[in-house]
């Protein structure tokens, strides 16, 4: 391990809030970088103005000044909210839940969410001793994505935080050289988890600095790459990097500058994908197997292997239902919906979750397979398969389908479902829509896809 990851390791009843070296980057972007000693002194002045309240919510689009408030308000003793949505009225309802809280933002917000406080244009310094956090302080409360029903609250240490992002520097620290630091560009917004951990936890922490903006588009994304000095790390989502590869092969003069490596999580990433990727960017795609609950608990090369590696000292338990969760940051083992099967190495396969197994007339089926069988239509952009709350004949929930496929007919995509789809399990209705109602990290909130089937069936 670096020296970085064994300090983490060893925390100390007094913890710092960041690690490494006062002269190393924390951040760059637009030409310049931040030290980890300027990035103290605005940490220490910007908790000097933040309002008083019970917890924050920060709304910040710039990553580095999210960085700056999230610190900022942990020092304050203020637990950062991470709703699953930024729509004002998830924020305005987690504001009436947590009576006390304020919103944070850098810049003005149309509409403005309530009891909304704006950072300074220029961030101020201060000077003054180490900065420390208790390890048993709650540093954030993350909610789960609302993909499989309504979202849950996670309140995270940093004790836990600093545990489980020396687990992350221990599985990704071999894709740069040591000794030097890796330049962050990620897609994924630091309000997710996945964010928090690889975007903000990776940069406070370990031997990594990151790109200040959140590039989307394939253009701004290689935009930014190009803007980092070496050791170029991706952190992105399954959505984002099939879009940046198809852009890519589509247009030679798009091509980024050398990666030292990809991560991806959120989503399954489709085999096929990860080795595109691969052999496009020459370098080796790490895909993070995680959840809110748990934070990233295993890794696996996806190009060329099936089975996830948990991390050390963790061990992921089968169950009827899902499986339990074992990990030293954990205060207890937690249950997830995904069905596991162990190999007798230790490494384990998923299995689907338990809510996506479907019984219709005595045969069984996925809906991630059939949604896998869907997208491997030719001509179908994006698809999901998925389950409606009302009942058909029999009070069998019916299947229903939405898919981006602007040269493809309703009726010839169920055609070639038909293919290898049983005839009980073709969703019905399938809708053809122009985007699929996907949030900042590629998932598909069940109440969004529900909407959206109900709009399209009127």
């Amino acid at each position: 391990m670096s020296a970085v990851v064994e300090d983490i390791a060893n925390a100390s009843t007094a913890c710092l809030l960041t690690a490494g070296h006062r002269s190393r980057a924390v951040a760059f972007g637009d030409g310049r970088a931040i030290d980890l000693a300027t990035f103290e002194r605005q940490v220490r002045a910007l908790a000097a103005l933040l309002p008083e309240g019970s917890h924050a919510i920060n709304l910040c689009e710039d990553r580095y000044r999210f960085l700056v408030a999230f610190c900022a308000a942990a020092v304050r003793g203020q637990p950062t909210l991470l709703p699953p949505s930024r729509a004002v009225a998830v924020i305005a309802e987690e504001v009436r839940r947590h009576p006390g809280s304020h919103c944070i933002a850098d810049r003005a917000l149309a509409p403005e969410p309530p009891h909304c406080w704006r950072m300074p244009a220029v961030l101020p310094e201060a000077e003054g001793a180490p900065l420390r956090l208790d390890p048993a302080a709650i540093a954030a409360i993350g909610f789960t994505s609302g993909s499989t029903g309504a979202p849950t609250a996670n309140p995270k240490t940093w004790a836990s935080f600093r545990a489980s992002t020396a687990q992350n520097l221990a599985a990704l620290r071999d894709l740069w050289p040591v000794a030097e630091v890796a330049h962050v560009v990620a897609t994924v917004p630091p309000q997710h988890m996945y964010g928090m951990e690889l975007s903000v936890l990776l940069p406070l922490l370990g031997d990594a600095a990151i790109h200040a903006g959140r590039p989307f588009f394939p253009e701004d994304i290689v935009r930014a790459l190009h803007e980092a000095p070496g050791n170029r790390l991706l952190v992105t989502t399954p959505v984002h990097l099939r879009a940046l590869v198809e852009a890519c092969a589509a247009d030679p003069r798009l091509a980024p500058p050398a990666l030292a490596g990809i991560v991806s999580a959120t989503a399954p990433m489709p085999p096929e994908l990860a080795a595109a990727a691969e052999a496009r960017f020459g370098c080796e795609l790490r895909e993070l197997f995680g959840s809110t609950e748990t934070c990233v608990i295993a890794r696996r090369r996806t190009a060329r292997e099936e089975g996830w590696t948990p991390y050390p000292g963790v061990r992921v338990q089968p169950q009827p239902d899902g499986s339990l969760v074992h990990a030293a940051h954990l205060a207890a083992p937690v249950a997830l919906a995904d069905l596991v099967e162990v190999l007798s190495d230790g490494r384990f396969l998923l299995r689907g979750r338990n809510a996506d197994l479907l019984e219709i007339a005595g045969k069984r089926a996925s809906l991630g397979d059939l949604t896998r069988k869907l997208q491997a239509i030719p001509g179908v952009e994006d698809g999901v398969v998925f389950q409606l709350e009302r009942t058909g004949p029999g009070g069998v929930r019916r299947v229903a389908a939405l898919a981006v496929a602007p040269t493809l007919t309703e009726a010839a995509m169920l055609a070639a479902l038909r293919e290898s789809v049983d005839p009980v399990f073709l969703p019905r209705p399938l809708r053809r829509v122009h985007a699929l109602p996907r949030n900042a990290t590629g998932k598909l909130p069940r109440t969004a896809l529900l909407a959206m089937i109900g709009d399209a069936s009127h």
